[in-house]
């Protein structure tokens, strides 16, 4: 009986470690898919600002600046564009990823619940042959019991 129950102790924690490996490994991969995506969006907006911190510098007069302005405020909404698209990149990768945990957590459930009824199944199968011995046990018994007292 301790050996079923230690076999069964020892399957659902290696299933249990299994499941958890394939989610850090979904997780780990979505977190470095996301630093990518943040990395080079900031690496393109870095650019373009400093490019335009470089034109800025090379101003000299109020004409100059003035004609800066566009550029500022173009870049300015660029930046803001970048970092809204990033972040809602991010989040739909973050949605896949819970969607994929789901999946993998339902199917562990899944996976739960037949064995679990395996196992009922296996117990009901063991209590009525149990039950059919014993009763024929008690039948025999009666019978040599009738038996001799009839004599």
């Amino acid at each position: 009986m301790y050996a079923q129950f230690n076999e069964q102790f020892a399957a659902a924690t290696r299933q249990f470690a299994d499941t958890a490996a394939r989610i850090n490994r979904l997780a780990l991969e979505n977190a470095e898919a996301i630093v990518g995506l943040q990395l080079s969006a900031l690496e393109e907006r870095a650019s373009a600002t400093f490019a335009f911190f470089g034109e800025a510098t090379n101003v000299r007069d109020f004409d100059g600046a003035k004609n800066l302005w566009p550029r500022g405020a173009q870049v300015a909404r660029e930046n803001v564009e970048r970092a809204l698209t990033t972040g809602q990149d991010v989040l739909g990768r973050f949605v896949k990823v819970q969607e994929s945990v789901a999946q993998i957590a339902k199917g562990q459930f899944e996976a739960a619940a037949r064995s679990a009824n395996e196992t009922v199944r296996q117990a009901q199968d063991q209590f009525e042959q149990a039950t059919k011995g014993a009763a024929k046990t008690a039948e025999q018994t009666v019978n040599v019991a009738a038996g001799k007292a009839a004599k």
